[in-house]
């Protein structure tokens, strides 16, 4: 038997492959609690932070196949598989990527952070449509304020979510509920982040399934864009009082709380604003006897309005019978023959399990 099959029985056999201890990171982000640090260190999730900006060797493996089991099939619902990275390094600070955003109209050039604080840029290579490597990879802290890194701060080293509106950069820090804003016209990575106002509800969300996905309505003079100018921030697991998922709207011209239906146990993990002024929402679920689950949905961004209850159809599932892994990260480029890319990218939880995957698709017609 391939390693490769022996590896996804052993996932679809033993809960998803995951032991209590191989998978103390999954675990970890499961959890409600915060574990304790130990005496005279610092807490263990920052052991990983990046502590000064480095370059970083990453080594990429090809996904010929999204479905092992049927290697002719390409389509999956609305979506047509690209190509995928397996994506590994020998720096140990590489890892828990939960977010990522292009720096280009290409699908090149990228900005990604992980859940330990940092930052990780760097160009995705391609041979025609398909990804086969990263170039020029830097690793950075996020800085606070004052020029130092965020994780120095008690908590605030869990930084799962990520938004873009042209050199502004906005961050979420899950376990503090706060908002961080980069201005890269200072400095790029080394510019540091000022805390932003954010409603008193949003500080109150769950501690470890608080803010996970953020995405900016562009200003603009589209009349159909009555959010533009607005941060619009979604919990992972923060439900209102009929268990639905809760969202915010911050700035623009109707600040205000609204929800995402929530169903099949299904938590969000991060969203991408289309072009077209669609909404996605990438969700996954977990369970100690199926493992993971993922899907994309998708929301109409004009059915978005303080106070509103909003939902839409599912447009791709997939479990671990797929190249899946944590997926916590999408984000989307338009190619020069108009086809709409989609790139998702998980988080490994640092777990020898898990792995560090980009995935693309197209977004079919």
């Amino acid at each position: 038997m391939s390693t490769h099959s022996s590896r996804r029985s052993f996932l679809g056999h033993a809960a998803a492959g995951f032991s209590t201890l191989a998978v103390s990171g999954l675990a970890r982000a499961q959890a409600a609690t915060e574990p304790p640090p130990r005496t005279g260190q610092a807490p263990l999730q920052v052991e990983r932070a990046v502590a000064a900006p480095v370059s970083v060797e990453v080594n990429a493996r090809p996904i010929p196949n999204f479905e092992p089991r049927d290697r002719s099939r390409t389509r999956f619902g609305s979506l047509e598989y690209r190509s995928g990275l397996v994506l590994t390094s020998a720096y140990r600070g590489f890892g828990g990527l939960s977010g990522i955003r292009f720096l280009d109209g290409k699908g090149e050039r990228f900005l990604a952070i992980s859940d330990q604080g940092g930052w990780f840029t760097g160009t995705i290579r391609y041979s025609g449509r398909d990804m086969v490597g990263l170039a020029d990879v830097e690793a950075a802290p996020l800085l606070d304020a004052e020029g130092r890194p965020i994780t120095e701060k008690h908590l605030w080293w869990d930084s799962e979510s990520i938004a873009r509106d042209g050199t502004l950069v906005y961050v979420g820090l899950e376990r503090v509920n706060q908002i961080l804003r980069y201005d890269f016209a200072r400095g790029g990575t080394r510019a540091r982040g000022e805390v932003i106002s954010v409603p008193p509800a949003l500080r109150k969300l769950p501690h470890n399934k608080g803010l996970e996905a953020m995405v900016v309505v562009p200003k603009g003079k589209d009349q159909d864009m009555p959010l533009a100018g607005t941060l619009i921030a979604f919990s992972e697991r923060g439900l209102d009082a009929d268990g639905n998922l809760v969202a915010f709207l911050i700035g623009g011209p109707s600040p205000g709380q609204f929800s995402v239906r929530r169903t099949e146990r299904y938590d969000i993990s991060d969203a991408v604003l289309l072009a077209s002024g669609e909404l996605l929402i990438l969700e996954r679920k977990f369970s100690w006897f199926t493992g993971v689950d993922i899907r994309i949905r998708s929301i109409p961004l004009k059915s978005i309005v303080p106070g509103a209850l909003v939902d839409g159809p599912a447009l791709f599932a997939a479990d671990l019978g797929h190249e899946i892994d944590n997926m916590e990260g999408i984000d989307a480029h338009v190619t020069a023959d108009g086809e709409t890319v989609l790139t998702l990218i998980s988080d490994d939880n640092f777990s020898m399990l898990q792995r560090t995957l980009l995935l693309q698709f197209t977004l079919a017609e």
